[in-house]
């Protein structure tokens, strides 16, 4: 496993990351989830990320389970905060008030007494700017996060922020969470450049595309096994799944093959081609799938080669 840094900030981060979302809390059982941190643990992988809203909770309390059988010194979390968390007026959003509660409640369920990194899940409209820039930059001055970032966030909306915090002589934030994959490009012509003059690094969720660029969705199989299959997760799936998406795939699953890699790892390693990209999520169900995606960390990609891919 090769490490990075994230963004401006000192802290190393591992290539490849892990990710909670659909499936902790919710598509696997508990025994199976440790088995994968097992995995990415085993595999060089220091950086976990997850957030309040997924499965309502569950997943941080999943993944804290595991935490706490770990050195503190040696993992990187993430969690986020904005989407609702319960029926309250103020259980939303990046107020104050929500921000101080989430990050408390996120530190119980993860078993931590500080958060690595903390991000604001989506931009909040509501809300002046200067509000979340100060109340995350109070959270690390009380030692409850070390680091805080965006996720979603557009190329304006990032460098108010560097802007705002910069006038209040506020901690910056270092990382934002875009979605970013193969066929998934649009935070390439102004978000990317935004964030390398800002020094704030990507960890981009999304790299396989939610599954179609690991080679297991055929053609003619649009939605007949693994999360396709599923009721629960298969709505954010089947959006990629029109008939040119899946020729697209099925060209660059043959390419992979060619190569000698598994599609998961090219496609992996096709995002992590960029320095400003400081990690990739991958989410599991399975040890094995952990252990073949973080293969991927430091393999390197010819022009030629990046070349034939986006010729596909």
């Amino acid at each position: 496993m090769k490490y990075r840094r994230l963004g401006r900030a000192g802290v190393r981060v591992s290539e490849i990351s892990f990710g909670t979302w659909l499936t902790f809390g919710g598509q696997v059982d508990l025994q199976t989830a440790h088995a994968c941190l097992d995995a990415a643990w085993d595999s060089g992988i220091n950086f976990y990320d997850t957030a309040d809203v997924y499965n309502q909770g569950a997943a941080e309390q999943v993944l804290g389970a595991w935490l706490r059988k770990k050195p503190r010194k040696d993992y990187v979390v993430a969690t986020k905060v904005f989407f609702p968390t319960g029926e309250g007026e103020n259980d939303k959003g990046l107020s104050r008030k929500h921000l101080v509660e989430s990050c408390e409640a996120s530190l119980r369920r993860l078993n931590v007494e500080y958060v690595d990194l903390y991000q604001c899940h989506r931009f909040d409209e509501t809300v002046r700017l200067d509000e979340t820039v100060r109340a995350m930059d109070d959270l690390i001055r009380q030692g409850k996060i070390l680091y805080w970032g965006v996720s979603q966030w557009e190329a304006p909306q990032i460098e108010q922020a560097c802007r705002v915090a910069e006038k209040r002589n506020a901690d910056l934030p270092v990382s934002n969470q875009p979605r970013y994959n193969l066929l998934s490009r649009e935070i390439e012509p102004q978000v990317i450049p935004t964030c390398e003059r800002e020094e704030i690094g990507q960890i981009v969720w999304s790299p396989l595309a939610q599954g179609l660029l690991t080679g297991k969705y055929g053609a003619d199989a649009k939605a007949r096994s693994g999360r396709a299959s599923d009721a629960r997760v298969n709505s954010f799936l089947l959006p990629w799944m029109t008939e040119e998406n899946l020729r697209r795939a099925e060209r660059f699953t043959a390419l992979a093959r060619e190569l000698g890699h598994t599609p998961a790892q090219l496609a992996l390693a096709w995002c992590l081609r960029l320095p400003n990209i400081a990690s990739a999520i991958i989410g599991a169900s399975r040890p094995e799938q952990v252990r073949e995606n973080a293969a991927a960390s430091g393999l390197e990609l010819s022009a030629e080669l990046l070349r034939k891919i986006d010729s596909l």
